[in-house]
């Protein structure tokens, strides 16, 4: 059972909502007047490293075929 905890496939899983997270807060950020464009910048940011990390960890699982 602590294998399924720590599997790939469980820690892909928490990075999507994660991601899906900080889509959230970045559309309620957007929408405060007056913006606070450097946290706007840093969530952005973090929302790119976390695509990046999914998509490394989607390799990984589901490596391309080669041609």
């Amino acid at each position: 059972m602590n294998e399924n905890l720590h599997s790939p496939q469980r820690r892909l899983i928490e990075l999507r909502m994660e991601h899906a997270d900080l889509d959230n807060l970045i559309d309620q950020t957007e929408g405060q007047r007056p913006l606070d464009e450097l946290s706007l910048r840093r969530l952005k940011k973090r929302r790119l490293l976390l695509r990046d990390h999914i998509a490394r960890l989607e390799t990984q699982l589901d490596p391309q075929e080669p041609a």
